[in-house]
């Protein structure tokens, strides 16, 4: 495993609750650095399979030699186009680490963080056609306004939206310098990095359709596990894990409890973790970006 890409998050809590079969099919969506694709490789026997995705094309170098694995270089918005591709209809467990990878903070070339000027991009996919770049510059106001207030979850975005709007008007904001000069005025000096985390955020997930490819996703994830397989999800902020803890206590993203006759609560899953599981003080001290995660585990009624 390439260590400097990525640190998986709460490796061991993960491996356990796929509850591995040796001779099962697994699927391991956000691939990166193929910190828990080891892991899992490590509890499979010789008839076991397990598929890594990751859209980016540098994840391709961390490819484990390894029969039992295959790589897919794609967003996991296409989970199931992928399976049917491979002749799999059934799957014994997925594994989601929704995290951004170490490895794109750290790439001073890409535009993710805002430690390090650089072109605004933010592409996971470096063949996708819009850059963040692109958004800033071309989206309306409006438009701008709920990125910043659905994704970033910014109370002023509206604020930030026109700034941006008049910033371009003298020139497109081309870097990462540019994009911090027009959040310049609505930063305070004690939260900033907190402040400007949630700007970044907001961009990334609009660039790369976070939001829209995670709902698939999951809606695939469920029709693909066996009766008994399991779904690891770990999250790290708010707004996915919203998504992620409605889907799975009822089975659909607005969180509306649906019940049958007998007032049984309807939902494909059944929790096996009934309290949200986060990483240990240890890890956080070893890998503070895992401070925020949270891991929820659940089995296909």
């Amino acid at each position: 495993m390439n260590v400097d890409y990525h640190i998986p998050a709460m490796p061991q809590e993960s491996i356990d609750g796929l509850n591995i079969q040796a001779g099962g099919t697994y699927v391991d969506v956000t691939f990166g650095g193929g910190g828990h694709s080891r892991l899992i490789l490590s509890k499979l026997g010789a008839t076991g399979r397990l598929y890594g995705f990751d859209q980016d094309e540098d994840a391709e170098a961390n490819i484990p030699d390894d029969p039992k694995f295959t790589f897919v270089q794609s967003n996991f918005a296409y989970l199931s186009n992928f399976m049917d591709w491979y002749g799999v209809t059934q799957i014994d467990g997925l594994l989601a680490d929704l995290g951004v990878s170490s490895h794109h903070f750290d790439d001073e070339t890409r535009g993710f963080s805002f430690r390090f000027d650089a072109p605004l991009d933010m592409r996971m996919n470096k063949k996708a056609k819009k850059t963040s770049a692109d958004i800033l510059n071309t989206a309306t106001e409006e438009a701008l306004a709920d990125i910043f207030y659905l994704y970033g979850e910014l109370k002023n975005a509206r604020a930030i939206a026109r700034a941006i709007v008049k910033c371009r008007a003298d020139k497109p904001l081309q870097t990462v310098n540019d994009f911090l000069e027009a959040l310049q005025p609505f930063v305070g000096k004690e939260k900033e990095k907190k402040y400007l985390a949630q700007a970044f955020q907001a961009l990334r997930i609009e660039v790369n359709g976070e939001i829209q490819a995670l709902k698939e996703m999951l809606v695939q994830a469920e029709k693909l596990l066996k009766s008994g397989g399991r779904l690891v999800v770990i999250t790290y902020h708010s707004l996915e894990d919203r998504i992620v803890k409605n889907y799975l206590k009822t089975g659909n993203f607005e969180g509306k409890k649906e019940q049958d006759f007998f007032g049984n609560v309807e939902t494909p899953f059944k929790a096996i973790n009934n309290r949200v599981i986060i990483p240990s003080d240890e890890e956080v001290a070893r890998n503070p970006r895992v401070r925020s995660a949270k891991l929820r585990i659940v089995e296909k009624i």
